[in-house]
C-alpha cells in the first residue's frame, strides 16, 4: 500500500519505540443475511487490503469467532507512528464490509524500555516488537493502583523481581508489554504469545499469588485470540471452517 511507504518513514526519524494497536472487530448479524456472493466479495476486498500492507506498517491477524461473544477479529498492528495505524483504519472504513464490521475494542500503546530490567541489551530489544508467530495470543489492558506509584523505586523493583522470576518459569510464554500512559485509557497493554494455553493459565494463576498483584486495579477484558491468516479469519465470520492446521496435540 503506497500510502504507508516513503512519506511516513521520512516523517518519523528515529522513534524511541514503535506504536502498537490492538483493533478488535465484531461482525453485525445483518451481514449473515446478505447473499453468499456478496459476503464473498466483502471478505475478498478486506483481505486484499490487509495483505497489501507494506512497511513501515506490520499487521498480524487473529480470529476470535466462537471464543468471544463480543469480538470476532483482531488486527495487531505495529508502526513507527499512530498516523500510519490510523490510515489503515481509514482504509478499512472505505471497504464494503465496514458497514457491518463494528469496532468492538481498540487499544493504542507504545514499546519502551523497562525501568525494572537492568540488562541494557535485553531492554533495547524491548523497543522493537517482534511477534513470535505462536498459535495463540492473549491480550488485555492493564491498570495499576495509584498506591503503586507512591512506593519507592526500590520497593517496586523488589516486587517486580518476584513477578519476573515467576514469568521465567514459563519459557513457552512470550510477554509483549506495551505502554499507554497518556495515549489511551489504560496504562499498559500486555500480549502473551504461546503454543501452550495451559501454560499461560498456570502463569496467570501463579501471578495472582505474587505480592505485586495487590496493586492491580484492572486487567480486563481478556482476549483469547487464535492465529489465522486474514482470509481464514474472515471465512470464520460466516461459518467457513478455518483451514489452519490445529496445533500439535489437538485432536
Amino acid at each position: 500500500m503506497a500510502q504507508y511507504e516513503e512519506n511516513d518513514a521520512q516523517q518519523i526519524a528515529i522513534p524511541k519505540g514503535c506504536f502498537v494497536h490492538y483493533g478488535f472487530y465484531r461482525i453485525d448479524n445483518a451481514w449473515h443475511l446478505l447473499p453468499h456472493a456478496t459476503r464473498v466479495e466483502h471478505k475478498a476486498e478486506l483481505a486484499t487490503l490487509i495483505e497489501s500492507v507494506e512497511e513501515p506498517l506490520s499487521v498480524r491477524t487473529y480470529g476470535l469467532t466462537g471464543i468471544r461473544a463480543d469480538a470476532d477479529l483482531l488486527l495487531w498492528s505495529i508502526a513507527p507512528s499512530p498516523v500510519v495505524i490510523q490510515r489503515l483504519g481509514i482504509a478499512i472504513r472505505g471497504t464494503a464490509i465496514a458497514a457491518y464490521l463494528r469496532p468492538a475494542y481498540a487499544y493504542l500503546a507504545m514499546t519502551k524500555r523497562s525501568i525494572y530490567v537492568r540488562n541494557s541489551r535485553i531492554n533495547d530489544r524491548r523497543l522493537n516488537l517482534e511477534p513470535a508467530g505462536a498459535s495463540y495470543l492473549f491480550v488485555y489492558p492493564f491498570v495499576k493502583t495509584r498506591a503503586w506509584y507512591q512506593l519507592s523505586l526500590d520497593e517496586r523493583q523488589r516486587l517486580m523481581n518476584e513477578h519476573i522470576r515467576i514469568g521465567h518459569k514459563y519459557p513457552s510464554v512470550k510477554l509483549n508489554t506495551t505502554y499507554s500512559f497518556g495515549l489511551d485509557d489504560q496504562e499498559f497493554v500486555v500480549a502473551f504469545e504461546t503454543d501452550k494455553p495451559e501454560d499461560f493459565l498456570d502463569l496467570v494463576m501463579e501471578l495472582r499469588e505474587a505480592e505485586s498483584s495487590l496493586y492491580t486495579l484492572r486487567d480486563t477484558p481478556t482476549f483469547t485470540c487464535v492465529a489465522m491468516s486474514i482470509r481464514e479469519a474472515l471465512d470464520a465470520l460466516d461459518g467457513t471452517p478455518a483451514r489452519t492446521p490445529l496445533p500439535a496435540g489437538v485432536a
